[in-house]
C-alpha cells in the first residue's frame, strides 16, 4: 500500500511522494517550471534521462515512448507523453555495488498556460541487489510484481496519469486556466 512520505522525509516544496517501503516502490508528483526549449514530443524521454543522470545510473534503457497526446484538465488542457526506461540506481550513497534494478514510468503533462511541467514518475524493482538497504524490507532477488498480488505499478502509473486534475489553479501563480 502506498503511503504519503513528503511529510515523514525531506522532499523539495514542488514534490509528493507516495512510497510503499514493503515493496519499494513509489510515485512521485512534481511540478517544474516549464522548459520551453524541450521539444513536446521527446519530453518524457527528456526527462527520465535527466532522471537516469542525476540518479547516477547504470545501464539505462529506454523501453517505451508515447506520442504527445492533448487531455482536458478542467477548462484548460495538458499536452501528455510518457516514457519507460530501466536502470540500475542505488539509494544515498550505498555505492553501485548495492545498486537495484528499477523500472521506472514517467509521464509529463506539460501545462504551457500555467507555466508548468508536471512530472508523474513510478518507480518498480525488478531486481534487489544483497548489499541494498531495500533488501532487508522486500527480500534480495528478483521481484515479480505480477506474482505479488498487489497492483502492478504499471497499473498505479496509468491511473495516476489518467486521473490528474487540478483543482487549484492559483497553486501556478495565477488563474491557469
Amino acid at each position: 500500500m502506498l503511503q504519503d512520505v513528503s511529510n515523514i522525509r525531506q522532499v523539495p516544496d514542488h514534490q509528493e511522494v507516495f512510497a510503499d517501503p514493503s515493496r519499494d516502490e513509489s510515485l512521485v508528483f512534481e511540478l517544474l517550471d516549464l522548459k520551453p526549449d524541450i521539444n513536446d514530443n521527446g519530453s518524457a524521454v527528456w526527462f527520465l534521462q535527466d532522471l537516469a543522470n542525476e540518479q547516477d545510473a547504470q545501464g539505462f534503457t529506454l523501453v517505451d515512448q508515447s506520442g504527445v497526446v492533448e487531455v482536458p484538465i478542467g477548462d484548460s488542457s495538458a499536452l501528455v507523453t510518457t516514457a519507460i526506461g530501466q536502470m540500475g540506481i542505488s539509494k544515498g550513497r550505498q555505492g553501485r555495488e548495492a545498486q537495484n534494478v528499477v523500472r521506472v514510468y514517467l509521464a509529463n503533462l506539460r501545462l504551457k498556460n500555467a507555466g508548468t511541467d508536471v512530472l508523474v514518475v513510478a518507480h518498480e524493482p525488478i531486481l534487489i541487489s544483497p548489499l541494498s538497504e531495500s533488501a532487508s524490507a522486500v527480500g534480495p532477488g528478483l521481484l515479480p510484481a505480477a506474482q505479488s498480488g498487489f497492483l502492478p505499478m504499471s497499473e498505479v502509473f496509468k491511473v495516476a496519469v489518467s486521473s490528474f486534475k487540478v483543482n487549484d489553479w492559483s497553486l501556478f501563480g495565477g488563474s491557469g486556466n
